[in-house]
Protein backbone atom coordinates (compact mmCIF):
# COMPACT_ATOMS: atom_id res chain seq x y z
CA UNK A 1 0.00 0.00 0.00
CA UNK A 2 1.19 3.31 -0.78
CA UNK A 3 1.23 6.48 0.95
CA UNK A 4 -0.43 9.06 -0.99
CA UNK A 5 1.77 11.73 0.17
CA UNK A 6 4.73 10.22 0.78
CA UNK A 7 7.00 7.69 -1.40
CA UNK A 8 6.88 5.44 1.49
CA UNK A 9 5.16 2.14 0.98
CA UNK A 10 3.61 0.40 3.85
CA UNK A 11 3.69 -3.22 3.76
CA UNK A 12 0.32 -4.97 2.81
CA UNK A 13 -1.13 -8.44 3.65
CA UNK A 14 0.68 -11.12 1.70
CA UNK A 15 -1.23 -14.53 1.39
CA UNK A 16 1.11 -17.67 3.19
CA UNK A 17 1.28 -20.68 1.38
CA UNK A 18 -0.54 -23.75 3.22
CA UNK A 19 2.21 -26.55 3.21
CA UNK A 20 1.21 -29.65 2.06
CA UNK A 21 -0.22 -32.16 4.70
CA UNK A 22 2.89 -34.30 4.02
CA UNK A 23 5.18 -31.38 5.85
CA UNK A 24 2.93 -31.58 9.26
CA UNK A 25 2.80 -35.22 9.26
CA UNK A 26 6.12 -37.14 8.58
CA UNK A 27 6.43 -40.22 10.00
CA UNK A 28 10.22 -41.02 11.05
CA UNK A 29 10.98 -44.91 10.04
CA UNK A 30 11.71 -45.78 13.59
CA UNK A 31 7.97 -44.77 14.39
CA UNK A 32 6.28 -45.42 11.18
CA UNK A 33 3.36 -48.05 11.28
CA UNK A 34 2.73 -50.50 8.38
CA UNK A 35 0.32 -48.62 5.50
CA UNK A 36 -3.31 -50.49 5.62
CA UNK A 37 -5.15 -51.08 3.09
CA UNK A 38 -7.05 -48.05 0.90
CA UNK A 39 -10.86 -48.22 1.35
CA UNK A 40 -12.48 -48.70 -2.36
CA UNK A 41 -15.21 -46.09 -1.15
CA UNK A 42 -11.84 -43.43 -0.28
CA UNK A 43 -10.27 -43.80 -3.61
CA UNK A 44 -13.87 -43.98 -5.61
CA UNK A 45 -15.84 -40.97 -3.99
CA UNK A 46 -13.85 -39.30 -1.17
CA UNK A 47 -10.40 -38.12 -3.40
CA UNK A 48 -12.57 -36.70 -5.98
CA UNK A 49 -14.19 -34.37 -3.42
CA UNK A 50 -11.45 -33.73 -1.42
CA UNK A 51 -9.50 -32.24 -3.89
CA UNK A 52 -11.93 -29.46 -4.95
CA UNK A 53 -12.45 -28.88 -1.32
CA UNK A 54 -9.09 -28.50 -0.40
CA UNK A 55 -8.39 -25.74 -3.16
CA UNK A 56 -11.66 -24.14 -2.20
CA UNK A 57 -10.42 -23.89 1.43
CA UNK A 58 -6.99 -22.68 0.32
CA UNK A 59 -8.49 -19.56 -2.16
CA UNK A 60 -10.74 -18.97 0.96
CA UNK A 61 -8.05 -18.90 2.99
CA UNK A 62 -6.28 -16.37 0.59
CA UNK A 63 -9.41 -14.16 0.13
CA UNK A 64 -10.10 -13.76 4.02
CA UNK A 65 -5.56 -12.37 4.35
CA UNK A 66 -6.29 -10.23 1.48
CA UNK A 67 -9.75 -8.63 2.97
CA UNK A 68 -8.68 -8.40 6.50
CA UNK A 69 -8.18 -4.51 7.14
CA UNK A 70 -4.70 -3.20 7.13
CA UNK A 71 -4.54 -1.26 10.23
CA UNK A 72 -4.06 1.98 9.35
CA UNK A 73 -7.86 1.60 7.38
CA UNK A 74 -9.24 1.09 10.75
CA UNK A 75 -7.74 4.52 11.68
CA UNK A 76 -8.40 6.70 8.36
CA UNK A 77 -11.84 8.35 8.63
CA UNK A 78 -12.89 6.49 4.95
CA UNK A 79 -12.37 3.56 5.68
CA UNK A 80 -12.88 3.55 9.63
CA UNK A 81 -16.26 2.64 9.85
CA UNK A 82 -17.05 -1.03 7.71
CA UNK A 83 -20.68 -0.78 8.13
CA UNK A 84 -22.28 1.21 5.49
CA UNK A 85 -25.34 -0.20 2.55
CA UNK A 86 -27.17 0.90 -0.09
CA UNK A 87 -29.06 3.36 1.28
CA UNK A 88 -26.05 5.11 2.77
CA UNK A 89 -24.07 4.84 -0.83
CA UNK A 90 -27.46 5.89 -2.33
CA UNK A 91 -27.68 8.91 0.01
CA UNK A 92 -23.66 9.95 -0.48
CA UNK A 93 -24.14 9.96 -4.25
CA UNK A 94 -27.35 12.01 -4.86
CA UNK A 95 -25.83 14.36 -2.04
CA UNK A 96 -22.16 14.73 -4.11
CA UNK A 97 -23.89 13.98 -7.54
CA UNK A 98 -26.59 17.09 -8.03
CA UNK A 99 -25.26 20.64 -7.71
CA UNK A 100 -25.05 24.16 -8.03
CA UNK A 101 -23.56 23.00 -11.91
CA UNK A 102 -26.85 21.16 -12.88
CA UNK A 103 -28.48 25.27 -12.85
CA UNK A 104 -26.11 26.40 -15.68
CA UNK A 105 -27.04 23.13 -18.08
CA UNK A 106 -29.49 25.28 -20.25
CA UNK A 107 -26.64 27.42 -21.22
CA UNK A 108 -25.30 24.51 -22.68
CA UNK A 109 -28.57 24.09 -24.86
CA UNK A 110 -27.86 27.56 -26.28
CA UNK A 111 -25.01 26.43 -28.27
CA UNK A 112 -25.96 23.01 -28.82
CA UNK A 113 -29.76 23.45 -29.64
CA UNK A 114 -32.57 21.43 -28.25
CA UNK A 115 -31.82 18.24 -30.71
CA UNK A 116 -27.93 18.22 -29.94
CA UNK A 117 -28.34 19.38 -26.73
CA UNK A 118 -30.78 16.24 -25.46
CA UNK A 119 -28.29 13.90 -27.40
CA UNK A 120 -25.62 14.91 -25.36
CA UNK A 121 -27.06 15.14 -22.17
CA UNK A 122 -28.95 11.49 -22.75
CA UNK A 123 -25.23 10.59 -24.47
CA UNK A 124 -22.74 11.79 -21.27
CA UNK A 125 -25.39 10.24 -18.91
CA UNK A 126 -24.69 6.84 -20.19
CA UNK A 127 -21.62 7.34 -20.72
CA UNK A 128 -20.83 8.21 -17.15
CA UNK A 129 -23.01 5.58 -15.77
CA UNK A 130 -20.84 3.15 -17.53
CA UNK A 131 -17.64 3.83 -16.15
CA UNK A 132 -19.51 4.29 -12.44
CA UNK A 133 -19.41 0.63 -12.81
CA UNK A 134 -16.50 -0.33 -13.82
CA UNK A 135 -15.28 1.55 -10.76
CA UNK A 136 -17.44 -0.37 -8.63
CA UNK A 137 -16.61 -3.68 -10.49
CA UNK A 138 -12.69 -2.76 -10.15
CA UNK A 139 -13.12 -1.73 -6.04
CA UNK A 140 -12.58 -5.82 -5.32
CA UNK A 141 -9.02 -7.53 -6.97
CA UNK A 142 -10.14 -11.66 -7.43
CA UNK A 143 -7.53 -11.86 -4.92
CA UNK A 144 -9.33 -9.96 -2.21
CA UNK A 145 -7.41 -6.25 -1.67
CA UNK A 146 -9.78 -3.29 -1.99
CA UNK A 147 -8.80 0.18 -3.32
CA UNK A 148 -11.03 2.49 -1.11
CA UNK A 149 -9.48 5.48 -2.84
CA UNK A 150 -9.31 6.39 -6.40
CA UNK A 151 -5.58 7.31 -6.12
CA UNK A 152 -4.76 3.91 -4.91
CA UNK A 153 -6.68 1.81 -7.73
CA UNK A 154 -4.87 4.15 -10.20
CA UNK A 155 -1.28 3.16 -8.50
CA UNK A 156 -3.07 -0.22 -8.74
CA UNK A 157 -3.37 -0.27 -12.45
CA UNK A 158 -0.68 2.19 -14.03
CA UNK A 159 2.45 1.80 -11.31
CA UNK A 160 3.44 4.68 -8.80
CA UNK A 161 4.48 7.27 -10.92
CA UNK A 162 1.84 7.18 -13.52
CA UNK A 163 -0.66 6.75 -11.30
CA UNK A 164 0.46 9.67 -9.37
CA UNK A 165 0.72 11.94 -12.15
CA UNK A 166 -2.34 11.32 -13.89
CA UNK A 167 -4.68 11.11 -11.19
CA UNK A 168 -3.31 13.01 -7.93
CA UNK A 169 -3.60 16.74 -9.40
CA UNK A 170 -7.56 15.86 -10.89
CA UNK A 171 -8.38 14.43 -7.69
CA UNK A 172 -6.95 16.78 -5.35
CA UNK A 173 -8.80 19.80 -7.94
CA UNK A 174 -12.04 17.66 -7.71
CA UNK A 175 -11.95 17.62 -4.14
CA UNK A 176 -10.39 20.81 -2.78
CA UNK A 177 -11.41 22.89 -5.39
CA UNK A 178 -15.00 21.71 -5.20
CA UNK A 179 -14.87 22.62 -1.64
CA UNK A 180 -13.59 26.30 -2.28
CA UNK A 181 -15.90 26.56 -4.72
CA UNK A 182 -19.43 25.52 -2.44
CA UNK A 183 -17.47 28.64 -0.08
CA UNK A 184 -18.36 30.49 -2.69
CA UNK A 185 -21.45 29.71 -3.92
CA UNK A 186 -22.61 28.93 -0.28
CA UNK A 187 -21.39 32.20 1.20
CA UNK A 188 -23.00 34.40 -2.32
CA UNK A 189 -26.26 32.74 -1.31
CA UNK A 190 -26.56 33.25 2.21
CA UNK A 191 -25.98 37.15 1.27
CA UNK A 192 -29.19 36.47 -1.73
CA UNK A 193 -31.09 35.27 1.28
CA UNK A 194 -30.33 37.98 3.26
CA UNK A 195 -30.82 41.17 1.20
CA UNK A 196 -34.93 38.60 -0.19
CA UNK A 197 -35.67 38.43 3.60
CA UNK A 198 -34.17 42.54 5.10
CA UNK A 199 -33.87 44.17 1.42
CA UNK A 200 -37.10 42.64 0.05
CA UNK A 201 -34.79 42.57 -3.32
CA UNK A 202 -32.33 39.93 -4.66
CA UNK A 203 -29.89 42.53 -5.78
CA UNK A 204 -26.54 42.98 -4.70
CA UNK A 205 -26.31 45.79 -2.18
CA UNK A 206 -23.15 47.27 -0.53
CA UNK A 207 -25.09 48.76 2.71
CA UNK A 208 -25.53 44.96 3.90
CA UNK A 209 -24.19 44.35 7.51
CA UNK A 210 -21.64 41.69 6.12
CA UNK A 211 -19.79 41.69 2.80
CA UNK A 212 -19.28 39.16 0.79
CA UNK A 213 -15.57 37.67 2.52
CA UNK A 214 -17.57 37.79 5.99
CA UNK A 215 -20.10 35.75 4.64
CA UNK A 216 -17.69 33.21 3.22
CA UNK A 217 -16.55 32.96 6.79
CA UNK A 218 -20.27 32.45 8.38
CA UNK A 219 -20.61 29.64 5.69
CA UNK A 220 -17.15 27.98 6.29
CA UNK A 221 -17.65 28.39 9.99
CA UNK A 222 -20.97 26.51 10.19
CA UNK A 223 -19.06 24.02 7.45
CA UNK A 224 -15.90 23.64 10.06
CA UNK A 225 -18.66 22.32 12.27
CA UNK A 226 -19.89 19.88 10.77
CA UNK A 227 -16.81 18.60 9.52
CA UNK A 228 -15.96 16.99 12.83
CA UNK A 229 -18.40 14.23 12.75
CA UNK A 230 -15.61 11.52 12.21
CA UNK A 231 -15.75 9.42 9.55
CA UNK A 232 -17.92 8.71 6.07
CA UNK A 233 -20.44 6.62 7.36
CA UNK A 234 -21.22 9.23 10.29
CA UNK A 235 -22.50 11.57 7.87
CA UNK A 236 -25.05 9.49 5.85
CA UNK A 237 -27.27 11.40 7.44
CA UNK A 238 -25.93 14.88 6.67
CA UNK A 239 -25.57 13.14 3.23
CA UNK A 240 -29.89 12.67 3.59
CA UNK A 241 -30.56 15.82 4.10
CA UNK A 242 -28.18 17.29 1.72
CA UNK A 243 -29.87 14.80 -0.70
CA UNK A 244 -33.22 16.17 0.07
CA UNK A 245 -32.49 19.54 -0.33
CA UNK A 246 -30.84 19.30 -3.55
CA UNK A 247 -33.35 17.40 -5.40
CA UNK A 248 -35.62 19.80 -3.97
CA UNK A 249 -34.18 22.98 -5.21
CA UNK A 250 -33.82 22.02 -8.86
CA UNK A 251 -37.67 20.65 -8.74
CA UNK A 252 -38.95 23.84 -7.09
CA UNK A 253 -36.72 25.87 -9.93
CA UNK A 254 -37.67 24.19 -12.85
CA UNK A 255 -41.12 24.24 -11.54
CA UNK A 256 -41.42 27.56 -11.29
CA UNK A 257 -39.80 28.40 -14.28
CA UNK A 258 -42.16 26.74 -16.55
CA UNK A 259 -45.80 27.90 -14.75
CA UNK A 260 -44.31 31.27 -15.09
CA UNK A 261 -43.91 30.62 -18.74
CA UNK A 262 -41.78 31.42 -21.46
CA UNK A 263 -40.16 34.91 -21.44
CA UNK A 264 -40.99 37.39 -23.81
CA UNK A 265 -38.19 37.89 -26.69
CA UNK A 266 -36.27 34.22 -26.23
CA UNK A 267 -34.72 33.19 -28.91
CA UNK A 268 -33.55 29.40 -30.13
CA UNK A 269 -31.58 30.30 -32.72
CA UNK A 270 -27.44 30.04 -32.14
CA UNK A 271 -25.38 33.40 -32.46
CA UNK A 272 -23.77 34.16 -35.39
CA UNK A 273 -19.80 33.92 -34.82
CA UNK A 274 -17.25 33.10 -36.60
CA UNK A 275 -16.05 29.47 -37.34
CA UNK A 276 -13.33 29.46 -34.58
CA UNK A 277 -15.78 30.88 -31.60
CA UNK A 278 -18.55 28.59 -32.58
CA UNK A 279 -16.66 25.64 -32.49
CA UNK A 280 -15.23 26.51 -28.76
CA UNK A 281 -18.87 27.45 -27.53
CA UNK A 282 -19.72 24.50 -28.90
CA UNK A 283 -16.72 22.54 -26.29
CA UNK A 284 -17.82 24.95 -23.76
CA UNK A 285 -21.29 23.76 -23.92
CA UNK A 286 -20.54 19.86 -24.07
CA UNK A 287 -18.10 20.76 -21.12
CA UNK A 288 -20.87 21.98 -19.35
CA UNK A 289 -23.19 19.09 -19.80
CA UNK A 290 -20.20 16.77 -18.58
CA UNK A 291 -19.20 18.81 -15.15
CA UNK A 292 -23.05 18.12 -14.78
CA UNK A 293 -21.75 14.82 -14.10
CA UNK A 294 -19.55 15.06 -11.10
CA UNK A 295 -18.30 12.44 -8.08
CA UNK A 296 -16.48 9.72 -9.74
CA UNK A 297 -13.48 10.48 -7.62
CA UNK A 298 -15.45 9.91 -4.42
CA UNK A 299 -17.27 6.13 -5.47
CA UNK A 300 -14.99 4.06 -4.74
CA UNK A 301 -14.40 5.64 -1.04
CA UNK A 302 -18.30 5.26 -0.72
CA UNK A 303 -17.37 1.57 -1.24
CA UNK A 304 -15.03 1.36 0.79
CA UNK A 305 -17.76 2.06 3.90
CA UNK A 306 -19.22 -0.95 3.08
CA UNK A 307 -18.70 -4.50 4.12
CA UNK A 308 -17.58 -7.27 1.59
CA UNK A 309 -17.58 -11.28 1.91
CA UNK A 310 -16.92 -13.81 -0.87
CA UNK A 311 -20.79 -14.29 -0.74
CA UNK A 312 -21.56 -11.08 -0.09
CA UNK A 313 -19.21 -8.35 -2.41
CA UNK A 314 -19.26 -4.94 -1.59
CA UNK A 315 -20.37 -4.22 -5.42
CA UNK A 316 -23.90 -5.71 -5.09
CA UNK A 317 -25.31 -2.97 -2.75
CA UNK A 318 -23.60 -0.91 -3.55
CA UNK A 319 -24.19 -0.72 -7.39
CA UNK A 320 -27.92 -1.20 -6.01
CA UNK A 321 -27.32 2.49 -4.27
CA UNK A 322 -26.13 4.20 -7.69
CA UNK A 323 -28.83 3.15 -9.91
CA UNK A 324 -31.53 4.07 -7.50
CA UNK A 325 -29.79 7.41 -6.84
CA UNK A 326 -28.89 8.27 -10.22
CA UNK A 327 -33.03 7.51 -11.28
CA UNK A 328 -33.23 10.02 -9.26
CA UNK A 329 -30.34 12.42 -10.41
CA UNK A 330 -31.55 12.35 -13.99
CA UNK A 331 -35.13 13.45 -13.08
CA UNK A 332 -33.70 15.81 -11.86
CA UNK A 333 -31.34 17.58 -14.06
CA UNK A 334 -33.24 16.65 -17.42
CA UNK A 335 -35.85 18.75 -16.19
CA UNK A 336 -33.90 21.39 -15.19
CA UNK A 337 -31.99 21.69 -18.60
CA UNK A 338 -35.20 21.32 -21.00
CA UNK A 339 -37.35 23.01 -19.35
CA UNK A 340 -35.13 25.99 -18.29
CA UNK A 341 -33.31 26.17 -22.10
CA UNK A 342 -37.52 26.26 -22.80
CA UNK A 343 -38.05 28.79 -20.27
CA UNK A 344 -35.04 31.20 -20.60
CA UNK A 345 -33.58 30.21 -23.77
CA UNK A 346 -30.76 33.09 -25.29
CA UNK A 347 -31.77 35.17 -21.85
CA UNK A 348 -30.18 32.57 -19.49
CA UNK A 349 -27.93 34.55 -17.13
CA UNK A 350 -24.44 33.30 -17.61
CA UNK A 351 -23.25 33.75 -13.60
CA UNK A 352 -25.22 31.35 -10.87
CA UNK A 353 -27.73 29.94 -13.82
CA UNK A 354 -31.50 29.09 -13.32
CA UNK A 355 -31.36 29.96 -9.92
CA UNK A 356 -29.91 33.74 -10.98
CA UNK A 357 -32.83 33.32 -13.54
CA UNK A 358 -35.76 32.71 -11.13
CA UNK A 359 -34.64 35.93 -9.08
CA UNK A 360 -34.01 38.19 -11.56
CA UNK A 361 -37.16 36.99 -13.79
CA UNK A 362 -39.41 35.84 -11.40
CA UNK A 363 -38.40 37.54 -7.98
CA UNK A 364 -41.31 39.87 -8.09
CA UNK A 365 -44.02 37.53 -9.44
CA UNK A 366 -43.04 34.37 -7.21
CA UNK A 367 -43.88 34.07 -3.68
CA UNK A 368 -41.01 35.87 -1.30
CA UNK A 369 -41.65 32.65 0.71
CA UNK A 370 -40.49 30.37 -2.39
CA UNK A 371 -37.41 32.30 -3.03
CA UNK A 372 -36.43 32.23 0.53
CA UNK A 373 -37.13 28.16 0.78
CA UNK A 374 -35.03 27.82 -2.45
CA UNK A 375 -31.94 29.58 -0.87
CA UNK A 376 -32.03 27.74 1.88
CA UNK A 377 -31.86 24.53 0.45
CA UNK A 378 -28.99 25.79 -2.13
CA UNK A 379 -27.17 26.78 1.30
CA UNK A 380 -28.11 23.60 2.83
CA UNK A 381 -26.89 21.15 -0.27
CA UNK A 382 -23.67 22.79 -0.43
CA UNK A 383 -22.99 22.93 3.54
CA UNK A 384 -23.49 18.97 3.79
CA UNK A 385 -21.57 18.51 -0.11
CA UNK A 386 -18.88 20.10 1.53
CA UNK A 387 -18.12 17.50 3.67
CA UNK A 388 -18.21 14.28 1.31
CA UNK A 389 -16.15 16.26 -0.87
CA UNK A 390 -13.24 17.44 1.94
CA UNK A 391 -13.52 13.62 3.40
CA UNK A 392 -10.86 12.73 1.07
CA UNK A 393 -8.96 15.58 2.02
CA UNK A 394 -9.52 14.54 5.80
CA UNK A 395 -8.02 11.26 5.19
CA UNK A 396 -5.11 12.27 3.34
CA UNK A 397 -4.50 14.50 5.79
CA UNK A 398 -4.75 11.85 8.81
CA UNK A 399 -2.50 9.21 6.80
CA UNK A 400 0.56 11.62 6.65
CA UNK A 401 -0.11 11.46 10.72
CA UNK A 402 -0.88 7.88 11.22
CA UNK A 403 2.40 6.87 8.71
CA UNK A 404 4.65 8.61 10.87
CA UNK A 405 3.82 8.05 14.54
CA UNK A 406 2.02 3.82 13.50
CA UNK A 407 -1.10 4.92 15.33
CA UNK A 408 -4.56 6.74 15.22
CA UNK A 409 -5.19 10.23 15.31
CA UNK A 410 -5.80 11.59 18.20
CA UNK A 411 -9.42 13.65 18.90
CA UNK A 412 -7.32 16.87 18.74
CA UNK A 413 -5.50 16.38 16.12
CA UNK A 414 -8.42 15.50 13.73
CA UNK A 415 -10.22 18.46 14.51
CA UNK A 416 -7.25 20.47 13.85
CA UNK A 417 -6.29 19.23 11.03
CA UNK A 418 -10.34 19.69 9.58
CA UNK A 419 -10.09 23.40 11.14
CA UNK A 420 -7.13 23.68 9.09
CA UNK A 421 -8.22 22.73 5.93
CA UNK A 422 -11.40 25.28 6.62
CA UNK A 423 -9.34 28.27 7.10
CA UNK A 424 -7.02 27.10 3.83
CA UNK A 425 -10.30 26.41 1.72
CA UNK A 426 -11.50 29.82 2.82
CA UNK A 427 -8.26 31.84 2.30
CA UNK A 428 -8.28 30.49 -1.32
CA UNK A 429 -12.34 31.43 -1.95
CA UNK A 430 -10.76 34.78 -0.52
CA UNK A 431 -7.86 35.47 -2.55
CA UNK A 432 -9.03 34.00 -5.65
CA UNK A 433 -12.65 34.84 -6.12
CA UNK A 434 -12.09 34.60 -9.95
CA UNK A 435 -11.38 30.95 -9.82
CA UNK A 436 -14.89 29.59 -10.79
CA UNK A 437 -14.04 31.18 -14.04
CA UNK A 438 -11.12 28.76 -14.49
CA UNK A 439 -13.41 25.33 -14.11
CA UNK A 440 -13.21 25.06 -17.64
CA UNK A 441 -10.11 24.65 -17.93
CA UNK A 442 -8.91 22.90 -14.86
CA UNK A 443 -12.63 20.72 -15.18
CA UNK A 444 -11.06 19.62 -18.62
CA UNK A 445 -7.88 18.41 -17.24
CA UNK A 446 -9.96 16.75 -15.04
CA UNK A 447 -12.20 15.07 -17.36
CA UNK A 448 -10.72 11.55 -17.72
CA UNK A 449 -11.69 11.13 -13.71
CA UNK A 450 -14.75 10.36 -14.88
CA UNK A 451 -14.91 9.18 -18.67
CA UNK A 452 -11.19 7.72 -19.71
CA UNK A 453 -9.16 6.48 -16.76
CA UNK A 454 -12.35 3.74 -15.78
CA UNK A 455 -12.02 2.19 -19.58
CA UNK A 456 -8.58 1.74 -19.28
CA UNK A 457 -8.33 0.85 -15.65
CA UNK A 458 -10.59 -2.25 -16.84
CA UNK A 459 -9.04 -3.25 -19.55
CA UNK A 460 -5.22 -3.68 -17.79
CA UNK A 461 -6.76 -5.12 -14.44
CA UNK A 462 -9.52 -7.31 -15.50
CA UNK A 463 -7.40 -8.07 -19.15
CA UNK A 464 -10.34 -8.98 -21.36
CA UNK A 465 -9.50 -11.08 -24.43
CA UNK A 466 -8.11 -9.06 -27.45
CA UNK A 467 -10.31 -7.66 -29.66
CA UNK A 468 -13.44 -9.19 -27.72
CA UNK A 469 -16.64 -6.60 -27.16
CA UNK A 470 -15.49 -5.03 -24.10
CA UNK A 471 -11.81 -4.89 -24.93
CA UNK A 472 -13.11 -2.50 -27.97
CA UNK A 473 -15.90 -0.77 -25.67
CA UNK A 474 -13.23 0.27 -23.51
CA UNK A 475 -10.40 1.31 -25.70
CA UNK A 476 -13.09 3.18 -28.08
CA UNK A 477 -14.65 5.07 -25.20
CA UNK A 478 -11.29 5.92 -22.96
CA UNK A 479 -9.69 7.33 -26.12
CA UNK A 480 -12.64 9.61 -27.13
CA UNK A 481 -12.43 10.84 -23.70
CA UNK A 482 -8.91 11.47 -23.65
CA UNK A 483 -9.89 12.99 -27.18
CA UNK A 484 -12.39 15.15 -25.04
CA UNK A 485 -10.29 16.14 -22.14
CA UNK A 486 -8.11 17.46 -24.82
CA UNK A 487 -10.79 19.72 -27.08
CA UNK A 488 -12.37 21.33 -23.73
CA UNK A 489 -8.58 22.07 -22.75
CA UNK A 490 -8.20 24.23 -25.56
CA UNK A 491 -11.93 25.59 -25.95
CA UNK A 492 -11.02 27.09 -22.54
CA UNK A 493 -7.74 28.30 -23.14
CA UNK A 494 -9.23 30.09 -26.36
CA UNK A 495 -12.13 31.52 -24.32
CA UNK A 496 -10.15 32.81 -22.07
CA UNK A 497 -7.56 34.34 -24.52
CA UNK A 498 -10.15 35.81 -26.71
CA UNK A 499 -12.90 36.97 -23.90
CA UNK A 500 -10.34 37.44 -21.03
CA UNK A 501 -11.30 36.67 -17.59
CA UNK A 502 -11.57 39.19 -14.78
CA UNK A 503 -8.53 38.70 -12.63
CA UNK A 504 -9.60 40.21 -8.84
CA UNK A 505 -7.09 39.14 -6.04
CA UNK A 506 -8.77 39.19 -2.45
CA UNK A 507 -12.43 41.20 -3.88
CA UNK A 508 -14.93 38.56 -4.33
CA UNK A 509 -18.34 40.08 -5.70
Amino acid sequence: MTDLNTNKTTPTPTMIPIPPSSQFHSPSPANSNPMTPKSPFITRVMTPLASPMKKAMTSMQGYLEFTKLNPQDEWLPITESRNGNAFYAAFHTLSSGIGIQALVLPLAFTALGWVWGIISLSTFFVWQMYTLWLLIQLHESPSGARYSRYLWLSIATFGEKLGKLMTLIPTIYLSSGTCITLIMIGGATMKLLFNTIVGNTWEDKNDTPLSMIEWYLVFTCLAVVLSQLPNLNSIAGVSLVGAIASVSYCTIIWVVSVIEGRLAGVSDEQPQVSGVARVCDVLNALGIVAFAFRGHNLVLEIQGTMPSSLKQPSRVPMWKGVKYSYLIIAMCLFPLAIGGYWAYGNLMPTTGGMLTALYKYHGQSTSKAILELTSILVIINCLTSFQIYAMPVFDNLELRYVTKMDGPCPWWVRAGSRVFFGVLAFFVAVALPFLPSLAGLIGGIALPITLAYPCFMWIVMKKPDPYSKMWWLNWILGCLGMILSVLLVFGAIWTIVTRGIEVHFFKPK
